[in-house]
Order: structure tokens, then C-alpha cells, then sequence
């Protein structure tokens, strides 16, 4: 501490006029309690009866397998929306985003999302990597058949295509000759 710390702190105390709380009497005390529970008897006259709690159960998604916990009440509202199928939220989601895709009808994107769920449980979960790749197969295999249904292909941008050179830049040979002759042109040298 600083050396003069402690003049600092003896001169705070001589100069600061510190006074003890006042005693509250036992009396004041129990006239405190009565009001706080006058108070509290009016606002439980005010308040209306609460609802029962439901029990919460873990209910179990019929497509993914996860698990939530839910009431009963949800339940049973999930499975009207979703033909008798319990789905959890995320299911949910993907299962509208099927209907914008099949102009509204939740009986086929439901149908359609719970078959790539069994295809996943079954294949993705044992082999990610695999399922990847078939996935990007998948992709792939949309995107070109989205650009045939339109008459659009990819075209090459090789000079030969159209008899002349095009502006931008084109491979007019194969650089792997060269790079040979070198090679081959080291060793002899070395040798």
C-alpha cells in the first residue's frame, strides 16, 4: 500500500460521519408482515385460477428418431397436422420446404421427407463420407438435367470449336512436352 494510505484511510473515517440504522421496533416489524400479507391476499383474490400443468413426455420423431419432450396437447396437434405422423420441429421445416416444392401437398412432401430420412438412417449415419459423395451425385445430376430441360449446354471455349481464336485466353498446346524435354535434357547432362 502507499505510504500515505493509511493517513488517507484514518483522515476518511475522522472526516466521514458514519451512523448506525435505526433499531426498527418489534412492533414495526410485525405491522410490516401484516401489510406485505394484506398486499399479497388482494393480488391472489385478483389472479384467476392457472390452467393445469400437463406432464411433459419424451416423444419421439417418426422420421429422424430425435427426441423432444412435449405435452400432450402438442402432440396430438403435430399428429392432426401431419396425417397421424409425429415429426419434430426440424422435420417440420423440411417438410414445408417440401410442399413449396410440390405446390403445397404435405401428404407427398411428408412421404417424400420420411424416405430420405429412413435412406439416411439406414446408409448416412454408417457412412457420412459416402452419402456425401452421393449426395453431390444427386446435385449434380439435378443441375444438368435442369440445364438439358432448357436447351442451354455448357459450351467449350477451345479455339478449335469455331475455326478461329476467341478473344480471352486458350491452351493452343500442351505444356507437358516441354517440361519432358527438360527432364530428359537434365539427365543427360548429369550423366
Amino acid at each position: 500500500m502507499a505510504p500515505n494510505g493509511e493517513a488517507l484511510l484514518a483522515s476518511y473515517s475522522k472526516t466521514e460521519n458514519t451512523r448506525k440504522p435505526p433499531r426498527l421496533s418489534m412492533e414495526s416489524l410485525r405491522r410490516t408482515i401484516s401489510d406485505i400479507s394484506y398486499e399479497l391476499s388482494k393480488e391472489a383474490a385478483i389472479d384467476t385460477k392457472l390452467p393445469p400443468i400437463s406432464e411433459i413426455e419424451d416423444a419421439k420423431c417418426e422420421c429422424c428418431g430425435m427426441c423432444e419432450e412435449c405435452t400432450p396437447e402438442y402432440i396430438n396437434r403435430v399428429r392432426d397436422k401431419y396425417f397421424g405422423k409425429l415429426i419434430c420441429g426440424l422435420c417440420a421445416e423440411a417438410v414445408k420446404e417440401e410442399m413449396e416444392k410440390n405446390e403445397g401437398k404435405v401428404e407427398e412432401a411428408l412421404n417424400e421427407h420420411m424416405s430420405y430420412c429412413v435412406r439416411f438412417n439406414r446408409f448416412g449415419r454408417t457412412h457420412p463420407v459416402l452419402d456425401q459423395a452421393e449426395v453431390m451425385r444427386e446435385m449434380l445430376k439435378k443441375s444438368t438435367s435442369r440445364l438439358e430441360g432448357r436447351g442451354a449446354r455448357a459450351k467449350s471455349m477451345s479455339p478449335s470449336d469455331k475455326g478461329g481464336l476467341k478473344k480471352g485466353l486458350a491452351r493452343s498446346s500442351s505444356c507437358i512436352p516441354a517440361i519432358t524435354k527438360e527432364i530428359g535434357g537434365d539427365r543427360g547432362m548429369g550423366e
